[in-house]
């Protein structure tokens, strides 16, 4: 595993991998022009590596020439496609073979072939090392190709995130589960919102607190705030669709989150499962279901020495306090259960000081 700027990624091909790839597209081209003279034009910045262990691969006669050419900013393309360099001189009536790292949804290369198109060279070929077939527009015949490779962003050989990862010999592919999502439990006075706030900011992690969630929905009177005051007015249980669509806006408001930590939600297996299945559509997962654990008798002095500064009436009640224990105990039972059959679950000592709890947290999510 690499780490470049904010991200993390993980081996997907090794350096034997992409040199076999580089002598196949060498070996099928000189299958073809090894009778001529043809000019090889690579494509900067991402083909200088290829172009250079292609040449050494293809022992005839050739020209090389560079053309620039830009469409990506961190991991996505901008869909909008510069010349930076422009054709070489000299090229009417010559056979020009574009050498490209890798070819995606195919922008770059319709502003090759714009390029080219008035330039009366004799034939016009397009060679790619790499190629995502799944996201590929398919406008252009791509006459060679290296190696096929699905629809994930990689670096190495050329390839870069924001400039880094060009000299790698290997090929490196985003990991996508540097993401960390947390469902975290635990007894009223147990300490999840203390231990959420130090969590969110060690990891930059977004703390999606159901309560906190429908009160600003009701607050705001938004249009799922509405639809779940109408069950509540009603003395109706809000279903389990709109609370995850609460919580769905909830994540799609924070793109830039590397994760999210869940608290108040799922209470049941079954909302457990709808949480599963709303992540799974956005390509992510719950990581970790972390329970702080403590003696019922450590928290309910807790809970009442919290109830007179707070004035909270069910902090001051030692026999409602017991009550709210019982209903956790419960309703966490069975998702204790879920979680654990997935492998998921762990406990955490909820008892002595704050820094010792959330180095304890830590040590659960550093293994993840």
């Amino acid at each position: 595993m690499i780490k470049l700027h904010d991200k993390h990624f993980k081996p997907f091909l090794s350096q034997a991998q992409v040199q076999a790839a580089v002598k196949n597209v060498a070996d099928k081209i000189a299958a073809d022009y090894k009778d001529e003279t043809p000019i090889f034009v690579g494509v900067l910045n991402g083909a200088f590596m290829f172009v250079a262990d292609f040449l050494k691969e293809y022992q005839h006669p050739c020209e090389v020439s560079f053309v620039k050419l830009s469409s990506y900013s961190g991991l996505t393309s901008t869909g909008i496609v510069e010349t930076l360099l422009d054709i070489p001189v000299n090229i009417k009536g010559k056979s020009v073979i574009i050498l490209e790292d890798i070819i995606d949804t195919g922008r770059t290369l319709k502003e090759l072939v714009h390029l080219f198109s008035n330039t009366h060279v004799k034939e016009f070929k397009i060679a790619t090392l790499f190629h995502k077939p799944s996201v590929y527009n398919g406008e252009y015949k791509i006459d060679y190709i290296g190696m096929e490779i699905p629809d994930k962003f990689i670096v190495g050989y050329g390839l870069d995130y924001n400039e880094l990862g060009r000299n790698l010999k290997e090929v490196y592919q985003l990991n996508q589960n540097t993401m960390i999502n947390l469902v975290i439990f635990g007894k009223p006075g147990a300490g999840k919102g203390t231990q959420a706030e130090f969590l969110k900011s060690e990891y930059n992690l977004k703390h999606i607190s159901t309560g906190d969630v429908f009160r600003y929905n009701i607050k705001n009177n938004t249009e799922l705030g509405q639809l779940a005051k109408s069950y509540m007015d009603k003395g109706d249980l809000v279903p389990d669709e709109v609370t995850i669509k609460m919580l769905q806006d909830e994540v799609e408001k924070n793109p830039q989150a590397k994760g999210f930590i869940f608290d108040g939600f799922p209470r049941t297996t079954a909302q457990a499962e709808a949480l599963d299945a709303f992540l799974d559509s956005k390509d992510m997962k719950i990581n970790a279901t972390i329970a702080l654990e403590a003696n019922d008798e450590v928290l309910i002095n807790r809970l009442l020495e919290r109830g007179k500064i707070s004035g909270r009436p069910d902090d001051q009640d030692e026999n409602k306090i017991r009550n709210r224990f019982e209903e956790y105990n419960l309703k966490t039972a069975p998702l204790i259960t879920y979680y654990e059959g997935k492998n998921k679950f762990y406990s955490v000592n909820g008892i002595g000081e704050i820094a010792e709890i959330t180095k304890r947290l830590k040590a659960v999510i550093e293994t993840l």
